[in-house]
C-alpha cells in the first residue's frame, strides 16, 4: 500500500493505493485524469481566496486648530498630514479577503471641538487555523500643523508624521517603519522592531525636542548642515555613525554614545536610543 501527499495551492491531500495490477492501472487513472482536474479545481478556489475586497472611508470634521487627536489600528498604515486648517479629514482603505470579513472590520470616531478620537475595530481572531484572518486599514488623515496627538499606535505595518508644529505627539509601532518628517515639535517616537527615519528638508528656530526609541532595528537622522542643536544619542549593542563630528573622531573606532552640541546654542533636544541596532546622524544640504 502507497501513501501519497498531493500538494495543491493551499490544499493537501492524502492518498492510499494499494499494490498489484490493479493499483498500477488506478495509479495511472489517477495521475493522468483525476489529479490535473483535482489540481485545476483546487487553484481555481485559492485564486478566489486571494482577491482582495476594499471598502473605503472618508468623513470630515471642523475642530479648533491645538485640538488633541488620536488614532489607533492594528494592522496597515497610519499617515498624518499637517496643514493649515480647522478640519480633520478623515480617508481609509479596508482591505480583506472575504466581504464577511471586511464588514466586521469597523472605524469608530469620536468628534468634539477640541478632540478628535479614531478607533480601529478588528473582530477576534478565529480559533481554527484555516479561518481568514486578514484585514488591513490604511489611514490618510489631514489635520491642523498645531494639533496635539497624545497617542498613535499601530501593531503592524507603518507610521509617517508629517508637517506638524508645536503641539506633542506620542506614537507607538510594534512592528514596521517610521517616518516622522518636517517636524517641529514634542515628539516621542518608539518602534519595537523594526526601523525608524527622522528626516528635515528645513530647519526651524525656536524649542522643539525629538525622544526616538527603536528596540530591535535602527535610527536613521537626516538634519540641514546649518542646524543647531543638542544631540544625545546612545546604543547598547549597534554602533553610531555622525556626520556632525570633525573626519578624526570619525575614525577613532565604535562609538556607541554622543552627547553633543551641534551649532550655536540652541534650545532644540533630539535623543536617539536604540538596544540592538544602529544609528546614523547624516547632514542633509538639498
Amino acid at each position: 500500500m502507497m501513501l501519497l501527499e498531493i500538494f495543491a495551492g493551499r490544499f493537501m491531500l492524502l492518498v492510499v493505493i494499494g499494490k498489484g495490477e490493479r493499483s498500477s492501472a488506478r495509479m495511472k487513472l489517477f495521475l493522468g485524469c483525476v489529479l490535473p482536474a483535482l489540481a485545476m479545481g483546487l487553484a481555481g478556489c485559492n485564486q478566489e481566496a486571494d482577491r482582495v475586497v476594499e471598502q473605503t472611508f472618508d468623513q470630515t470634521l471642523q475642530v479648533e486648530p491645538n485640538a488633541r487627536i488620536s488614532v489607533k489600528n492594528v494592522d496597515g498604515s497610519i499617515r498624518i498630514y499637517g496643514a493649515d486648517t480647522r478640519e480633520v479629514k478623515i480617508e481609509a482603505i479596508k482591505k480583506a479577503y472575504s466581504r464577511e470579513r471586511l464588514e466586521k472590520i469597523g472605524i469608530n470616531v469620536a468628534a468634539r471641538p477640541n478632540s478628535v478620537s479614531i478607533d480601529t475595530i478588528y473582530p477576534p481572531k478565529p480559533k481554527l487555523g484555516l479561518a481568514d484572518r486578514s484585514g488591513t486599514v490604511d489611514y490618510i488623515i489631514v489635520v491642523p500643523r498645531t494639533c496635539a496627538i497624545p497617542r498613535l499606535e499601530l501593531s503592524s505595518g507603518e507610521i509617517l508624521i508629517e508637517g506638524l508644529r508645536g503641539g506633542q505627539v506620542t506614537a507607538n509601532l510594534v512592528n514596521g517603519r517610521l517616518v516622522d518628517h518636517n517636524c517641529f515639535g514634542t515628539h516621542q517616537l518608539f518602534v519595537a522592531s523594526g526601523n525608524m527615519d527622522i528626516a528635515y528638508e528645513w530647519w526651524e528656530e525656536g524649542e522643539f525636542s525629538v525622544d526616538a526609541k527603536v528596540v530591535n532595528g535602527n535610527i536613521r537622522a537626516f538634519i540641514p548642515g546649518e542646524a543647531a542643536f543638542h544631540l544625545i544619542a546612545t546604543t547598547v549593542d549597534g554602533s553610531i555613525s555622525n556626520d556632525f563630528t570633525d573626519q578624526k573622531e570619525r575614525q577613532s573606532g565604535r562609538v556607541q554614545k554622543i552627547d553633543t552640541a551641534v551649532g550655536d546654542p540652541s534650545q532644540v533636544v533630539i535623543k536617539i536610543h536604540t538596544t540592538d541596532g544602529n544609528i546614523k546622524i547624516t547632514e542633509y544640504n538639498p
